[in-house]
């Protein structure tokens, strides 16, 4: 049998997916001063300097896209910018530092603008994502806690 119109499957598929993804939106939370942050950066080019930046700056504007607005003021379980964060990832030890909007290589700071920080804004304490890394492979992120502003 060939199957002419591929969106029409039929009824009893041995394809049918096993599984429910959870929706994408509704999983990361932004702010309103975070996602004007991002905007920011993206217009101004701030991303022109990361490891990789056409994957960085999609994956920030994907971010734009899914995430939906944070309450104000933003819940102390949320990751916003500024906030001091203690996370670890796959195998990894826990380690922490503060996010920031401002791209640099300050000791303690965590930018948006790597994989790590852009990932991690907008999650909340004890949630779990995977992580890209710089040399391609996937790890999983998980917000331990979160302390500050």
């Amino acid at each position: 049998m060939y199957i002419t119109n591929s969106t029409h499957l039929l009824a009893n598929n041995a394809y049918r997916p096993s599984f429910k993804s959870p929706p994408l939106e509704g999983r990361i939370q932004l702010t309103r001063a975070d996602r004007i942050g991002v905007e920011r950066l993206l217009r101004l080019g701030f991303t022109e300097n990361c490891p990789n930046p056409t994957l960085i700056e999609g994956f920030l504007r994907h971010k734009l896209r899914m995430a939906r607005p944070a309450p104000e003021p933003a819940p102390a379980n949320l990751v916003v910018a500024g906030r001091h964060v203690a996370f670890a990832t796959s195998g990894g030890k826990a380690r922490s530092g503060m996010l920031t909007l401002v791209p640099g290589e300050d000791a303690g700071c965590i930018p948006v603008t790597s994989f790590l920080g852009a990932t991690m804004l907008g999650m909340q304490k004890r949630q779990k994502v995977p992580l890209l890394r710089e040399d391609g492979w996937i790890d999983t992120l998980v917000v331990l806690d979160i302390r500050g502003a």
